[in-house]
């Protein structure tokens, strides 16, 4: 099983910057939420067992927070010794298709979107949002899963 800091480097990664694309701090958390939900949703297991957090903006994994927080709102660099081959096939997909469907919006959009769903909506605010809670709102919005 990876970290959630695993996963954030995968997608810090997958960024294009000289194509426009910026990974921040506040949409790479978003990023680690929607991973961690479509990979209870089509694998019936978590991809990390790093907590994730409703905090003001939305879901964050803290730990992963606390790593990139010196970069503000601004863009996170490239990961050094970043090595593909660390991520299975069945990771890279559910990732892929993560940053395929979310990786176009901006940190802004994402905080609105998950601001509208039930984990975070349910949980007060500081308090961990539960794997349970994150898997049964995603079974909802997956199909086939």
């Amino acid at each position: 099983m990876h970290t959630a800091s695993d996963i954030a480097r995968y997608f810090i990664w997958r960024t294009e910057p000289e194509e426009g694309d910026v990974m921040t701090n506040l949409k790479l958390q978003k990023l680690l939420y929607y991973s961690q939900g479509l990979h209870l949703a089509l694998r019936e297991e978590p991809l990390f067992e790093d907590p994730i957090e409703a905090w003001q903006y939305g879901p964050v994994v803290p730990d992963v927070y606390h790593e990139y927080k010196q970069y503000g709102r601004g863009a996170i660099p490239e990961p050094e010794g970043f090595d593909l081959t660390d991520y299975d096939a069945d990771v890279q997909e559910v990732l892929d298709e993560v940053f395929s469907v979310y990786g176009q919006y901006t940190a802004t959009a994402l905080m609105k979107f998950t601001h509208n769903e039930a984990p975070w909506k349910e949980t007060e605010r500081s308090a961990v949002i539960t794997r349970d809670s994150i898997k049964a709102y995603f079974d909802t919005q997956v199909v086939g899963a």
